[in-house]
């Protein structure tokens, strides 16, 4: 157990909370090694079972592929906190664990590991807004459209949108190119180009041995399930009412981590499968810290359990939440927003 000194309050300076969670930052190896195998196993297993299950029953197969879709899930954290150089002491296993998981996640590491890491260097930032986040105007912004403009906002902010078409149009699609750094260098196209070969070699060889029924059945059920829990998850650890956006100067790195990311309180079975990461607060403050070791941080600083609380039943209200308001400081409806002076 470590013996650490705990702040009184979240109220202390969130740069001090860097300097105390560094020591939950090295992974165990063998605990990686485990993590790993006890959610690639599985999620092999349970696709061979559900090929097998087309010839028998397609519901009986579409099941299985929906349920396989929590270990997809868990293998894309796994993926995560090796962009983070957080999952293995060697950076070159890590990276290649992480590509390899990439192809089964549909996502080129080294593209994601880039924009992922924008994202962390800006969140919460409003001068700094359109990698790898969810666009979120202000009050000021939307009132400032045109009626098409908004409209089209409107629609973009609709969960349809954001939960069922945004996810097939990210992993089906946008990650066959390196969006967003389509002129950052050699290395992104190699990464998307790489992701996308591998995956051309697995589905032709599916397609040959199984048919199309079990890319119907199997391949894109289990995809698309874990894309848009993964695209929920990621909502919701952001887009919950009380966040924290800041202009220009007024930003401030650790306060827009631990103010401005959620403590997703989850069901011990799906923290499982989801690899902790509804502990996104401290995920922000020290993103190196291995995902199984964020309990610990948990269970040895109040403080930080306490904080930015969001239970599963609560969270289901943060899809109303469409606006930035800069005064209230808050995520408001397009209905409050209506309502304002």
């Amino acid at each position: 157990m470590n013996s650490l000194p705990q702040p009184a309050a979240v109220a202390t300076d969130p740069k001090d909370w860097v300097r105390i969670l560094a020591a939950y930052r090295d992974p165990d190896p063998l605990r990686s090694t485990y993590e790993l195998l006890v959610s690639v196993i599985p999620f092999l297993g349970l696709w061979a079972v559900a090929w097998r299950a087309v010839s028998v029953s397609g519901w009986l197969a579409l099941a299985i592929a929906v349920l396989n879709a929590g270990f997809l899930v868990r293998l894309f954290m796994i993926q995560h906190d090796c962009g983070h150089g957080g999952y293995f002491r060697n950076r070159a296993i890590a990276d290649w664990a992480g590509r390899a998981i990439g192809v089964l996640t549909l996502t080129p590491y080294d593209v994601w590991r880039r924009t992922h890491a924008i994202h962390h260097s800006s969140a919460g930032n409003l001068d700094h807004r359109g990698v790898g986040d969810i666009h979120t105007m202000t009050v000021r912004e939307y009132r400032a459209l045109s009626p098409l403009g908004r409209f089209g906002y409107r629609l973009y902010r609709n969960p349809i949108t954001l939960f069922v078409l945004g996810p097939i149009y990210i992993f089906l699609f946008q990650n066959r190119l390196p969006v967003g750094l389509m002129r950052g260098g050699a290395q992104y196209w190699v990464s998307a180009m790489g992701t996308n070969a591998a995956l051309a070699v697995i589905l032709t060889a599916i397609i040959y041995f199984g048919g199309l029924k079990v890319i119907a059945l199997v391949f894109l059920p289990t995809v698309l399930v874990a894309a848009a829990a993964g695209i929920w998850l990621f909502f919701v650890q952001h887009q919950f009412e009380e966040t924290h956006w800041d202009k220009g100067d007024e930003w401030q790195l650790h306060d827009a981590a631990l103010h401005g990311s959620s403590h997703y309180v989850l069901p011990p079975v799906l923290r499982w499968f989801t690899g902790n990461i509804g502990i996104h607060h401290v995920h922000h403050l020290y993103s190196r810290i291995p995902f199984y070791r964020l309990p610990e941080v948990l269970r040895d600083h109040s403080a930080l359990a306490t904080a930015n609380r969001l239970t599963l039943r609560e969270s289901l209200s943060c899809a109303r939440l469409h606006l930035w308001d800069e005064e209230r400081r808050r995520l408001l409806s397009f209905a409050e927003a209506r309502k304002l002076p």
